[in-house]
């Protein structure tokens, strides 16, 4: 969690240290996601047939590498490889680490207050890395964002078999197919949308990544029909709530990944906070959501599922729709926010139903699927949203790029015309009209992805108050 943020923040500095566009930058986040969300179901099958202590020791050990490398990295190239290496490594760790909760600790207090600790370290996570993000990048340079986990990675690797006792092996299959066709197809489909972004619709590179992703993915559905040990249990579509709580999750994951991708570009290129004063100018969302999501665990067995996803979806797609209104002249406390605020107290409301629907009324030796499988909704919500919001992004920062060359031409002083003519780039104050603008024109459609998840919530949700059961972790 912690890394999620941490890297968010040290975006400008990556920018401008490797040479990347704003468009190609966020490469630097789905090269992650892609690989943690498209392999994610794999780590958890790997954990029950090979061992989930050991497989964790081992997820861990490739991400601490990954991270080794990424921050010795001096190309473009060579930091979204070793941040593809870490989405594979988290891929391995993550899922086998609630499983080795639920087998080391004794159900019962114990076990409770072990997922409680659990998910307030979650939860600090992402406030810790905002702030450490800010810090490092300040006072010593980006590539301490990923230096950061190597002496943490090396101590868990260490530590682990001291403390954590292996998993009975389980008998199973790896489907490596549809593991491999669906992150091979979904990363060729963000790479369609990111290139046309730069190159446009009809580039031949741009055409042909699209027809890529079609045919490895309708490959990859037909592997998972056929196969009898699919890496993803599509018949958990099948059950209304359960199918509507994952759309919600693709949707909201969509709008809420650009939304931190392009604040942190707003708050550092164009208000000019230096990472550290933006690290901490992003709390109050983490605080908002904090807040809200104890109040729906409280709430949720007598107002249910459908009101809490509903209200938080609406609150989310204010948000965002008010966030479309930012411009070159807005402020933080004017600009930015209120929305922020109001956007991560929606936030706050979906997490806990979207997960208790998503797991609710399966067997109890698919549970572990039911939740991974939110989880990659996630993440492939994120990485596929961020790359359509980035194309919409590159669109109007073009079209407005145009405008802003037309009216330096003719309004600017003859110095800088001649700057401009001399760089061929526009100057400060013209450039960031640039990036405003695109970034309020990317915001407009983030609404829609959340307005999309209010209507699902509204259409689909039917599960009643009565009918949820909230497990002990959310007490805790």
């Amino acid at each position: 969690v912690l890394d999620a943020t941490i890297v968010n923040i040290a975006l400008p500095q990556i920018q401008q240290a490797l040479g990347f566009s704003t468009t190609s930058l966020s490469w630097v986040l789905n090269a992650y996601t892609l690989t943690f969300g498209g392999l994610l179901l794999l780590g958890g099958r790997a954990g029950d047939i090979l061992g989930r202590r050991r497989v964790f020791i081992a997820g861990i050990l490739v991400f601490t590498l990954a991270s080794f490398v990424g921050g010795l990295a001096t190309s473009s190239g060579w930091l979204l490889a070793a941040r593809a290496l870490q989405g594979v490594g988290a891929a391995i760790a993550a899922p086998t680490a609630l499983s080795l909760i639920t087998t080391n600790f004794a159900e019962g207090g114990e076990r409770n207050r072990a997922f409680g600790v659990f998910s307030a370290v979650a939860v600090s996570g992402g406030a810790i890395g905002l702030i450490a993000g800010g810090m490092l990048t300040s006072w010593l340079s980006w590539r301490w964002v990923l230096f950061v986990n190597v002496p943490i990675g090396i101590l868990l690797a260490v530590l682990a078999p001291l403390y954590i006792t292996e998993s009975e092996r389980q008998p199973g299959r790896f489907d490596l197919g549809g593991a491999l066709t669906s992150t091979a197809g979904m990363t060729a489909l963000v790479y369609g949308f990111i290139r046309a972004a730069q190159e446009g619709w009809s580039d031949p590179v741009t055409v042909a990544s699209f027809a890529a992703a079609v045919v490895l993915l309708a490959v990859f559905f037909s592997i998972e029909t056929r196969i009898r040990q699919p890496i993803t249990p599509l018949h958990m579509f099948r059950e209304r709530d359960r199918a509507g709580s994952y759309v919600i999750m693709l949707a909201l994951a969509a709008a809420m990944f650009g939304q931190f991708f392009f604040l942190t570009l707003f708050v550092q290129d164009v208000l000019g906070y230096s990472p550290l004063r933006a690290g901490i100018a992003f709390l109050p969302i983490t605080g908002a959501i904090v807040l809200t999501s104890q109040l729906a665990a409280r709430s949720l067995p007598r107002v249910g599922p459908k009101r809490l996803m509903t209200a938080g979806a609406l609150l989310a797609a204010s948000g965002l729709a008010w966030l479309s209104q930012v411009s070159v002249t807005s402020g933080y406390l004017d600009g930015i926010l209120g929305p922020m605020l109001l956007f991560g107290l929606g936030m706050g409301l979906l997490f806990v139903p979207l997960t208790i629907v998503a797991v609710s009324g399966v067997a109890p030796q698919e549970a572990g699927a039911a939740s991974s499988l939110l989880n990659v909704t996630q993440q492939v919500g994120g990485s596929l949203g961020l790359s359509i919001l980035v194309t919409v992004f590159g669109t109007a920062s073009r079209n407005e790029a145009t405008t802003q060359v037309g009216q330096l031409l003719a309004n600017a002083s003859s110095e800088l015309q001649a700057q401009f003519q001399q760089t061929g780039q526009l100057p400060a104050q013209y450039a960031h009209q640039v990036l405003a603008h695109g970034i309020s024109t990317a915001f407009q459609l983030a609404a829609v992805f959340a307005a999309l998840a209010l209507v699902v919530a509204l259409v689909v949700i039917r599960t009643r108050p009565s009918e949820v059961e909230v497990p002990t972790m959310y007490d805790t």
